[in-house]
């Protein structure tokens, strides 16, 4: 697993209520009418000074019954934030099938003469959401194995399965260099990531720092103060990377302090454009196998019927949507997302081409989606939206589905793993429930399956839009020991 598929982690308290000593969970869970919540959900949304006005929840039993056990403004159009993963995946799942797979080719159409390669050598991407840099090494690694060692051409970048308009990184958040706002890219590799490595010497009182992968174009400047005083559970607390530069080329500048006695730490940021970030791993790495290059790396097709030197090819889809709702990864679910429209209308895959795909899918589906705007399908947007009983509709379609274990797998078990791994760890629902979690400024979400202490099981959905939603933790979880424990 690559160190960019990182949680987004949260510190979580339980709600104040009466609670039954043995579990953590409130002693007596009553269930409310409809449009009103739970008492304990109510009380900590109170607490957090957020109205109810700016909630969406429902709760809704899989059992076949109609009505839901909760619904507090169910049809108001809401920013879903990481939640509306759930909708690419599940769609991805049914159109692509659970055993996709993505390939990535080296080709030419130069001949080789002994160990010299005459000419272009393209590599021709389709879009592949886990191209990580060691199966990009064992590409280059079965280019040597075949004779190769010199090329005297271009490297050629075949871009061409997406036909996109580029996005500034920046207009987001105004965080270019955060590897959650990496746009997607038919040739994405390792995520466009470049981990600053930090390793302290308690012998020596001092912190190496690198860069890795060391791209040619990328530059290091480091002014770190190794302070034995500081606390490894807040050791990135007093660092700071300053990058300078552009898409073409940047410095990186690392400084502050770091506590010395702890160990290894890696802080993942994102500083070249895609074909930038490309050709300098690529020259990193053939330099390292003892490859040169005489040409420029340039963006081209590979033309008619190359011939394939090396590929590669992609983890099944199946285990690709684990990594993208365990993880909430935003560029892997951009790329999922363009595949649908590619696979379905045919290529180069377009943003347009995706969102007819996932309407006619969800109309023949008859999800009630009456409300839904989609941008990327990832949730990193403003503009996205989806009801709560709409994102309800949609998890209890699916778990009538058949690749409902496949999806339902995907996403993070309630303290166990992905962005859910630290909550609730002492409650009774640890275990029992599968969360995506979903956060953005002013927006926190959480939908997906809850078991209940009798073995039945529920569609779970939550939904704040106000400036206080960063307080809502408490609401959350308070909802979740609710369901799992209601009678």
């Amino acid at each position: 697993m690559s160190p960019l598929l990182v949680s987004v982690a949260c510190a979580l308290l339980l709600a104040a209520w009466p609670v039954n000593a043995q579990n953590g969970l409130p002693a007596q869970a009553q269930p409310p009418s409809q449009g009103r919540l739970p008492k304990a959900v109510a009380s900590a949304l109170a607490r957090s000074g957020i109205p109810e006005s700016a909630v969406g929840v429902v709760v809704q039993d899989l059992d076949g019954s109609n009505e839901p056990a909760v619904a507090l403004n169910a049809d108001s159009s809401m920013n879903p934030a990481s939640t509306m993963k759930l909708l690419t995946t599940y769609a991805a799942l049914e159109l692509l099938g659970p055993s996709f797979t993505w390939r990535t080719d080296i080709v030419t159409q130069a001949p080789q003469r002994g160990d010299v390669l005459e000419g272009d050598l393209v590599i021709r991407g389709s879009g592949d959401p886990r191209l990580t840099q060691e199966a990009f090494w064992l590409m280059l690694r079965t280019l040597r194995a075949r004779g190769i060692r010199e090329i005297r051409g271009d490297l050629v970048l075949d871009r061409s399965a997406f036909a996109i308009e580029a996005r500034d990184a920046s207009v987001f958040d105004n965080e270019p260099s955060r590897p959650y706002n990496t746009p997607p890219d038919a040739l994405l590799v390792n995520f466009r990531a470049v981990m600053v490595r930090l390793l302290p010497d308690p012998l020596r009182a001092a912190v190496t720092v690198s860069l890795d992968p060391p791209l040619p174009q990328v530059t290091l400047g480091v002014s770190i103060k190794a302070d034995p005083t500081l606390d490894c559970g807040n050791a990135m607390a007093k660092l700071g990377v300053d990058v300078q530069g552009n898409a073409n080329a940047a410095k990186v500048t690392v400084g502050g302090s770091f506590p010395v006695a702890c160990g290894e730490r890696l802080w993942p940021i994102s500083v070249l454009s895609h074909r930038e970030y490309v050709s300098g791993l690529f020259q990193q790495l053939w330099r390292e196998l003892g490859g040169t290059i005489t040409g420029q790396a340039r963006d081209g097709s590979a033309g008619e019927r190359p011939r394939v030197l090396a590929s590669n090819t992609s983890p099944a889809l199946s285990e690709i949507v684990r990594d993208v709702n365990k993880w909430s990864n935003n560029v892997m679910a951009q790329q999922v997302y363009l595949a649908i429209g590619a696979q379905s209308q045919g290529g180069p895959a377009t943003w347009a081409k995706s969102s007819q795909a996932i309407g006619d899918w969800a109309r023949g589906k008859r999800l009630s989606l009456p409300s839904l705007v989609v941008e990327n399908g990832s949730g990193l947007s403003r503009i996205e939206r989806i009801t709560p009983r709409g994102l309800a509709d949609l998890l209890a379609t699916a778990f009538r589905s058949p690749v409902m274990p496949e999806l339902m797998a995907s996403l993070p078990l309630v303290a166990s793993d992905g962005t859910m791994r630290r909550r609730l760890a002492n409650s009774g629902v640890a275990g029992q429930a599968h969360i995506k979690t979903g956060s953005l400024n002013d927006v926190r979400a959480i939908a997906g399956y809850v078991l209940d202490a009798r073995g039945r099981r529920s569609a779970v959905v939550m939904i704040v839009n106000h400036p206080k939603a960063m307080a809502a933790q408490p609401a959350f979880d308070a909802l979740l020991g609710w369901a799992h424990q209601r009678p």
